[in-house]
């Protein structure tokens, strides 16, 4: 059962990662290799998920590239979830877990704008509002 699960896995990174679209192959791979250790390693801060300094370094740096944005990291994950609702019959649930993020971001509907939020420096006249964006976490096809 244990083989089975892993190969499903290797089959959702390779759809994710190749559908991601970076300015150059090297940065897919060290994302692929990110994402993994991130999945085997979830619920845990990215050194204890990348288990050596080596690693968690990659990993810290490959996040903190000028040439790797956001919208790098999500565009795989974007376009795989299109591809599985546009070949999904019938409802479909979505589910979420409520957290949002806030970003300060020029054109929020890159990520799913959700709202506008009022944060504690606004308030004090520091700050303009931040949109709110999140995107679903899972998706489920409800079979009848």
């Amino acid at each position: 059962m244990a083989g089975k699960r892993q190969a499903e896995d290797q089959a959702w990174f390779g759809r994710e990662i190749e559908a991601s679209k970076f300015r150059d192959v090297r940065l897919r791979k060290r994302f692929g290799m990110v994402l993994e250790r991130l999945w085997k390693g979830m619920g845990q801060t990215i050194p204890l998920a990348c288990q050596d300094w080596a690693n968690t370094k990659a990993a810290y740096r490959f996040l903190d590239n000028e040439r790797v944005n956001e919208q790098d990291i999500l565009s795989g994950h974007f376009q795989a979830t299109a591809e599985r609702f546009s070949v999904t019959k019938g409802p479909v649930l979505v589910l979420h877990d409520t957290t949002a993020f806030l970003y300060e971001r020029e054109h929020p509907e890159l990520v799913g704008y959700a709202s506008s939020s009022i944060t504690a420096e606004t308030r004090r006249g520091l700050a303009k509002p931040c949109a709110q964006c999140g995107v679903p976490l899972i998706f489920v096809q409800i079979s009848g």
